[in-house]
């Protein structure tokens, strides 16, 4: 899942002295619906026991439990900045004795991406709330080979009995006390050699994926009693890598008979055969697995068999999901990993692997039989909805390691995917007509990274760029959108702008991923079409990037070629008036980015400035979000206030004000009075009120984005690196009065009069100040060493951490 975010994120975690304390105000939260997901779904469990409950992990976007009307109930939104690695959830395991219980391992990474050790978080209530066991190592929710499991098992016969499966070459873990407490299993010693890329220097593919799977033998005990036997799958190749202990987990041997050719995916039991199915592939996944194949373990007769669903030129592809089916014991399903053209692949078999029956089957080629009807009705952008026999468009789906059967219900079944939850109530009808339903089940997983937000002054209320999905125009808050941007179509939207004075122009760009070249598209309808812009060159991509207030102009701060300014969609050519900060610094070029002077203004000691915001309607009023605090200038930065009390500030908003005409209302994501957390200052930043609660934390506050309705007082909208889009209203008065600062941090920049709390209004920022030829900048984005300020007779518009632009 996408996670480029995070990783800068870490940087910014530092925490200053308490110097103010802020007052807290309810907010009303909810996420802004994307209805299908949007992300990986590597895990789905039923509970054996208890009718209707059941829950899926995501890489980036927590957990979710499911309810009864097959939507799904996010578990984790209380994670904060503190606790954003919980929202990587690498194992889960629900209890077959205390159906209440449930218990997810999470932690985000097992490289330097998350510098914390994982945890086994622990609930009694079906997740409603969570005690926290940490743990001695990391955990990968969000790392290669997240989709083998589960990793994480509870003892059948004694639910106080746990094992989990660790990564990096940390073995298997138990515990005795409900995970509470965890042991390391010293005498199982075969903890994994695969390992996806040595050479990759970050870590990320270059550590041991380890144990893939915990399996009990509910058959072999009795209730109340630890259960004698357990299998273990762990990822290696080449080698033993299927193991059982018959003494509760004191010894092991490797399982007698295997065939170690590739790693196994999954170990899924059927009590009634007293069979273990075992998928395997060539790779961790979830992105790979050319080559695989499907085992059965006879575990009476100690016989392994070959079921492989196909052969020959028809396996090109691993397999990772496995089902089956408690109420019809010999039946089984499986799924392809990965399956990518011309479509992901699912089998069925009734009679325990001896004949199989595919979800699609070719014809004479080109034609292709599939055995399905399709629904995108909670999520219309996955569409097109209907049955697509296009060659080359999946449509069942991809990185397909979650799959699962209804326990008590042999019609339902779902299965993960790599964009959302697919499944449906008529899977025995596979078996007689052979042609089921299949829908978008993924209602209420909002499992998305929010790479940029805008909330124009007219038209629809709000416009997302997304990794993975592209990025919406979201016409309702309420309502899943109908498509994703198009013409041209990027899996990852980079960052988006509109034109301040003609807000129906939008501007995005796009990561490198489109066929069509070029990575910057525009619209004059608010989103609805769109137009290559044809002045960018091929194959350079991402970065930053701000439109001119009357749409005629785009300044991109490009990841590989840096700032490209084009007028009226020209060729786009380096450099012309910047604008921005480095360091400590503020700058300003009015040559064309020939030469660069700093003004006067400081950041104070600040190393890294992460977003510049200006008010729309005050020339030269700039607020400035960085690693040390939030500064203040009302004269384009020739001088500088430090807000008191901020410590440390993220992204940054402009709202609707509190009084009609008097000052927009300022939040922002920052660390006040010594609490990392999210506020609202209608003052400018004189007093704030804390608008998060202990129920929704957001994750990592430095990962996520920010834009402010300017037509509705109070509203924000927040976009998270993993649960998606969240819009906030106010629902109740504040609850107390700010506490007076105890202490200040100050600029360098000598204040003066002209920097007061509340600017004075020197010009307005409308058409009538701007010529017919907008002078326009850009900042340099990230690492930029040079600068900005607007020139004499400009006014700044900023609309990124990234861009302004003098006007």
């Amino acid at each position: 899942m996408f996670n480029s975010k995070i990783i800068a994120a870490l940087a910014a975690l530092a925490v200053s002295p308490i110097a103010q304390a802020a007052s807290a105000q309810s907010y009303a939260w909810n996420n802004v619906k994307i209805g299908g997901g949007g992300g990986f779904v590597p895990g789905i469990v039923f509970n054996p026991s208890e009718k209707g409950v059941a829950y899926a992990r995501t890489d980036i976007g927590g957990a979710y439990k499911l309810n009864s009307d097959d939507s799904w109930t996010p578990l984790l939104d209380f994670a904060d900045n503190s606790r954003w690695n919980y929202w990587g959830v690498d194992a889960l395991a629900t209890d077959p004795v205390q159906t209440n219980r449930l218990y997810l391992a999470t932690g985000a990474y097992t490289n330097s991406f998350d510098p914390n050790n994982g945890q086994i978080l622990i609930s009694t209530d079906y997740g409603k709330t969570f005690n926290v066991s940490k743990l001695s190592f990391k955990v990968g929710g969000n790392m290669p080979g997240r989709g083998m499991g589960e990793r994480l098992a509870i003892d059948p016969n004694s639910n106080g009995i746990l094992f989990f499966g660790a990564r990096s070459g940390n073995g298997l873990w138990k515990s005795t006390d409900f995970g509470v407490t965890w042991t390391k299993v010293s005498s199982f010693t075969n903890t994994g050699t695969y390992v996806p890329d040595p050479t990759d220097t970050s870590g990320y593919n270059s550590d041991i994926i380890g144990i893939s799977w915990v399996t009990f033998d509910q058959t072999s005990g009795t209730s109340g009693k630890a259960t004698p036997r357990i299998f273990v799958g762990v990822a290696s190749l080449g080698a033993n890598n299927v193991f059982v202990s018959n003494d509760a987990g004191s010894t092991w041997s490797a399982v007698a008979g295997q065939n170690n050719t590739f790693i196994p995916h999954k170990g899924v039991l059927s009590p009634a055969e007293k069979t273990l199915y075992v998928s395997y592939s060539n790779g961790a996944g979830p992105y790979d697995g050319t080559l695989g194949s499907l085992y059965k373990y006879n575990i009476t007769s100690g016989v392994w068999t070959d079921i492989t669903p196909v052969s020959g030129s028809d396996l090109y592809f691993g397999f990772g999901g496995v089902a089956v089916d408690l109420q019809k014991p010999g039946t089984i399903m499986v799924a392809a990993l990965n399956s990518w053209w011309p479509d992901g692949q699912i089998f069925r078999s009734t009679d325990s692997g001896t004949t199989w029956s595919p979800l699609w089957a070719w014809g004479d080629y080109p034609e292709i039989f599939k055995y399905y009807s399709y629904s995108d009705s909670n999520a219309p952008w996955i569409g097109p909805n209907y049955v697509d026999t296009t060659l080359g468009d999946t449509q069942i789906g991809w990185m397909m390691e979650a799959l699962v059967i209804d326990p008590f219900d042999s019609n339902h079944w779902l299965y993960g995917t790599g964009e959302t939850v697919y499944g449906g109530h008529d899977l025995l009808t596979w078996d007689t007509v052979h042609n089921v339903t299949i829908q978008s089940l993924a209602n209420g997983i909002e499992e998305t990274s929010i790479q940029g937000l805008i909330s124009p002054p007219s038209g629809p209320s709000l416009l997302s760029a997304v990794g993975d999905v592209g990025g919406f125009v979201h016409n309702s808050l309420t309502t899943a959108p109908s498509t994703e941007f198009t013409n041209p179509t990027w899996s990852t939207t980079a960052n988006i702008d509109f034109a301040g004075n003609q807000p129906s122009n939008i501007v995005r760009i796009g990561t490198g991923d489109s066929s069509q070249g070029k990575q910057v598209a525009i619209s004059t309808d608010y989103g609805v079409t769109w137009s290559q812009d044809y002045g960018a060159a091929d194959n350079v991509t991402g970065g930053k990037v701000a439109f001119s207030a009357n749409g005629d102009t785009v300044l991109w701060n490009s990841a590989s070629n840096g700032p490209l300014v084009s007028q009226y969609t020209n060729a786009f050519l380096n450099n012309s008036i910047f604008y921005g900060a480095a360091t400590s610094k503020f700058y300003l070029s009015t040559n064309g980015a020939q030469t660069f002077a700093a003004t006067a203004g400081s950041l104070g000691n600040s190393t890294a400035p992460f977003k510049v915001i200006v008010n729309p309607g005050v020339t030269g009023d700039v607020w400035v979000s960085t690693d040390v605090g939030l500064f203040h200038s009302i004269n384009s930065g020739t001088t500088f206030t430090a807000i008191s009390g901020v410590t440390q500030a993220w992204a940054i908003a402009l709202g609707a004000p509190a009084k009609t005409g008097g000052y927009p209302a300022l939040f922002a994501a920052a660390n006040i009075g010594g609490v990392v957390g999210y506020y609202r200052s209608d003052d400018t930043g004189a007093t704030w009120v804390q608008i998060n609660d202990a129920a929704h934390g957001f994750g990592s506050a430095s990962s996520n984005v920010l834009t402010a309705d300017p037509r509705i007082y109070g509203r924000v909208y927040i976009g998270t690196n993993g649960r998606g889009i969240f819009y906030g209203d106010i629902s109740g008065s504040a609850t107390s009065t700010t506490v007076t600062p105890t202490s200040t941090t100050s600029t360098t920049a000598k204040t003066t009069s002209t920097t007061s709390t509340t600017p004075t209004t020197t010009s307005k920022t409308t058409t009538t100040t701007k010529s017919s030829t907008p002078t326009t900048t850009s900042n340099g984005g990230s690492g930029w060493t040079g600068p900005t300020a607007c020139a004499s007779g400009s006014t700044c518009q900023v609309s990124n951490p990234f861009y302004s632009q003098c006007i």
